[in-house]
């Protein structure tokens, strides 16, 4: 058994872009301020995010348009009219659904937002920028240069995949390449631009919490898009024909939840070649997400030992085949490089001996999840068999809701959870809380829905449906003044209060 190197203590899961407010999709506005400072009202350590990527397929933060760039559509238009790039005309007069993203809607207004505070800046206004925006540019380098330029040339394609791109700026040809950079020099400033206002808004967010004691649990997943900037600007990393398309993508093979398994679709790294790099773009990308939170859940451990790897041709998960990914030597490189593993496991689902060893060896913490947890007293999921290296979880972002949850439940299953806890199951959410919250875990986290008590209407994904998801959001009346007392009180009662800086 090892230590846990996180304090004991707990947290929230919510996603930006659930946050209210009055711009159709959740930002780092005013109303972040204020939840941030509710957390710290309620006691609460950890802030848990999904990835903040540019979302790609299905507004997925799962499939994203770049492992390194940021999601614009965060941004705050009220902290941009602080700084001078926009006036508030852009949006008034524009309404917006309060309980859900109508990404439909976001996606055009956010981008007019952001072309007018280019505009803006290049017209003279925000000089106050000029020094900082320089000095961004030149720091984030590669991948902002990358990412700009792909955005762009994508956008003038009117939204062509990159399998599909014209030969020679598919294959980066050195004269396509200027012939772009030249021609769409704007559109490229405006890209970076854009990420550079995204880090300035985060960063100026994450101090404030931090500040409050309030830390960010970030969020990984294993493999990037097809239609990506990192395989257009890193194509030899990946196991792809010449034709830039891959030969095996990723997904898990058939089990109990899926008679077809799941078929992602991703591209899977060529592991070999990157050892050979020194696995330099996951040090990179380590690095420069280390910038914006203090730690990572790793999305599909399971993929860093084995990969199910299948053929490119296949419609289903069902013909593929596991295949070796880097084990320990990646992360023994990550390791040296970072100065140490802020990393927790997702460890879900199938997991095999020499998974559980190499997040042993690591001393890494794993996912426990009480949604999982009825088919017996053997089960992991169950507090009286956790081990203080792990992160408990009432649900995630892929789960129903608790009460959802306990909604489908057999009452054979309804009585044998109550016989678990030991008491009749009152409000379910809350009873999951109050297990997380107690049991030895070092960190216990449950998603807001719970913390609210909401049912399925108030579900963030569904795995396997590839519409209507991602698009949930709390309205403000949702939140009761005495939830704050309740979950402080939890916090204090199972002695996960934040460690106070001395």
């Amino acid at each position: 058994m090892t230590i846990s190197t996180i304090p004991r203590s707990a947290g929230i899961l919510l996603h930006p872009t659930s946050l209210p407010g009055p711009f159709g999709i959740g930002d780092f506005g005013p109303i972040a301020y204020r939840w941030v400072e509710t957390l710290a009202a309620m006691k609460q350590s950890w802030w848990q995010i999904l990835p903040l990527g540019p979302t790609g397929a299905s507004d997925s933060p799962y499939q994203s348009f770049s492992a390194f760039a940021a999601e614009i559509k965060l941004l705050s238009p009220e902290l941009l009219e602080q700084d001078g790039l926009v006036t508030r005309s852009l949006w008034e007069g524009k309404s917006f659904p309060e309980d859900h993203v109508d990404f439909s809607q976001v996606i055009p207004f956010k981008m007019s937002l952001l072309r007018a505070a280019w505009e803006g800046f290049q017209n003279g206004k925000a000089t106050h920028l000029k020094d900082d925006f320089a000095v961004y540019t030149k720091r984030e380098g590669g991948w902002l240069n990358d990412y700009a330029l792909y955005t762009a040339i994508r956008e003038s394609l009117g939204g062509t995949p990159l399998t599909e791109w014209p030969k020679n700026l598919l294959h980066r040809e050195p004269v396509a390449l200027a012939t772009a950079e030249k021609e769409l020099a704007s559109v490229v400033g405006m890209h970076k631009f854009g990420q550079f206002l995204f880090d300035r808004q985060w960063a100026a967010l994450r101090k404030f919490a931090a500040d409050r004691g309030v830390k960010i649990l970030g969020d990984a997943s294993i493999f990037v898009a097809l239609d990506s900037a990192d395989v257009w600007a890193n194509s030899d990393q990946f196991l792809l024909d010449p034709n830039r398309k891959p030969t095996v993508v990723a997904g898990v093979p058939p089990d109990y939840f899926s008679e077809d398994g799941q078929h992602w679709g991703n591209p899977i790294y060529d592991w070999k070649r990157m050892a050979q790099t020194g696995y330099a773009w996951w040090c990179a990308r380590m690095t420069r997400q280390l910038r914006q939170v203090d730690l990572i859940r790793l999305d599909h451990f399971r993929g860093f030992c084995q990969a199910w790897h299948i053929p490119a041709s296949e419609k289903t998960a069902r013909n593929g085949k596991w295949v070796d990914g880097p084990g320990l030597q990646l992360f023994e490189r990550l390791r040296s490089v970072l100065g140490g593993l802020p990393l927790v496991a997702e460890d879900l689902g199938l997991i095999t001996p020499d998974v559980v060893a190499l997040r042993d060896q690591l001393e890494l913490p794993g996912m426990r999840v009480l949604q999982f947890a009825l088919d017996g007293p053997l089960n992991l999921h169950w507090p009286h068999n956790y081990v203080p290296n792990s992160v408990c979880y009432t649900g995630t972002h892929d789960n129903d809701t608790t009460n959802g949850w306990y909604g489908g439940l057999t009452d054979k299953d309804r009585n044998y959870l109550a016989l678990t806890l030991g008491r009749a199951i009152g409000d379910p959410a809350w009873d999951l809380i109050r297990s997380a919250w107690s049991s030895v875990s070092a960190l216990a986290v449950a998603p807001l829905q719970d913390v609210l008590s909401l049912g399925n209407e108030a579900r963030m994904n569904k795995p396997g449906v590839a519409t209507g998801n991602w698009g949930w959001r709390f309205r403000l009346d949702q939140f009761r003044p005495d939830l704050i007392s309740r979950l402080g009180n939890f916090t204090t009662l199972y002695n996960r209060l934040p460690v106070v800086k001395q």
